[in-house]
């Protein structure tokens, strides 16, 4: 079983890249999340990795963080839910905001990843709210919960989208408006004024 990769970067796009490790180029499938913290090509990476096994083929799975592979696989036990969907759910939503929609059961917000229908939100809370528990309920470096976070990034997020940001935009401001507020428990409001700050800015 291979868990881990550790080489120097040869190739990257949004879903795949190559790993070269000691000569040996591993293709690994990885999700938005991961690429987005990718360096640039030739530089080192550390990649958490899961194989999955079929009678056809082996295809590899990368991860920058254990907690999205501890997710991935958390997600590849849920009833109709193979390695290609689980990668494009944590493609279209961060960790922080799964955990925390799972937790609190908001398959309306669920719904809002790609390709997660009504049933499949519903099947995602059933199937997994339990088990989410057993994962770590609070993020490095953050003094509120997961879940809180999560609802509160949500909220946030849809103010800052209904006032004409893109996603893009209104994502990356929430992350600096976080990380300046990362000591205290922001309200809604002051966490939408201090992402605005960086929007603008």
């Amino acid at each position: 079983m291979i868990s881990r990769l550790r080489g120097t970067l040869i190739g990257k796009s949004p879903t795949d890249v190559v790993v070269d490790v000691q000569g040996v180029g591993f293709g690994v499938h990885i999700p938005l999340s991961t690429y987005e913290r990718l360096g640039a090509l030739q530089s080192t990476v550390e990649l958490f990795t899961h194989l999955h096994v079929r009678e056809d083929q082996l295809q590899l799975y990368g991860f920058a963080s254990e907690e999205e592979r501890s997710l991935f696989r958390l997600l590849l036990s849920v009833t109709g839910i193979g390695p290609k969907m689980a990668q494009g759910i944590l493609s279209g939503i961060s960790s922080s905001d799964l955990k925390g929609h799972i937790a609190t059961g908001n398959t309306h917000a669920l719904t809002a990843i790609p390709g997660v229908g009504r049933k499949l939100a519903d099947r995602l809370v059933v199937e997994l709210r339990e088990k989410m528990g057993k994962l770590e309920t609070t993020l490095p470096g953050s003094a509120f919960p997961a879940d809180a976070q999560g609802a509160l990034r949500t909220e946030a997020l849809l103010a800052l989208t209904s006032l004409g940001y893109n996603r893009t935009t209104a994502d990356r401001a929430l992350r600096a408006a976080l990380e300046e507020m990362r000591d205290a428990s922001p309200s809604v409001e002051s966490l939408i004024k201090a992402a605005l700050r960086h929007a603008a800015g």
